[in-house]
């Protein structure tokens, strides 16, 4: 039975949330978007085959653990300079903070549900660096005032 429900949860469509895919075409226009995750290999690549959005992505990256260290091996093997790179994620432990040690930047979108894990105190966030905003939608705009500082 509970095998049932996971090979039926395999094949449901991804739900993506408000405003996704509407602004990853438009950011994919402009940018080299490279998706960055971490899970279960097999998982991770079926839900994007679902999501019908592999095509807007130069790549994909999927980790066992999202650190500096994985984000550094990510930047060697892609010929990526930290300075140039921009991660955007609803994580301020894996998305955030690791990205900024190594000299990039990083847009914080928060999700109503986090784990506790990915919480970091206000004094354990970097000082510059990074920024928040609501809601995905906001991307575009910050992405270009970000290109223009």
């Amino acid at each position: 039975m509970i095998l049932g429900w996971g090979k039926r949860m395999l094949m449901e469509p991804t739900e993506l949330l408000a405003g996704v895919e509407e602004t990853l075409r438009q950011v994919s226009e402009r940018y080299d978007v490279l998706l960055i995750t971490k899970g279960d290999l097999f998982d991770q690549k079926s839900k994007l085959s679902r999501s019908w959005l592999g095509d807007l992505f130069l790549g994909v990256e999927i980790l066992t653990e999202k650190n500096a260290e994985s984000y550094g091996r990510v930047f060697q093997r892609r010929g990526i300079m930290a300075r140039e790179f921009v991660m955007v994620g609803n994580s301020l432990r894996s998305d955030v903070v690791p990205v900024v040690e190594l000299g990039g930047r990083a847009v914080h979108i928060p999700y109503q549900v986090t784990w506790q894990h990915e919480h970091v105190p206000d004094d354990e966030l970097p000082e510059q660096g990074w920024r928040r905003i609501t809601a995905i939608g906001e991307l575009p705009a910050l992405l270009e005032e970000l290109e223009a500082a």
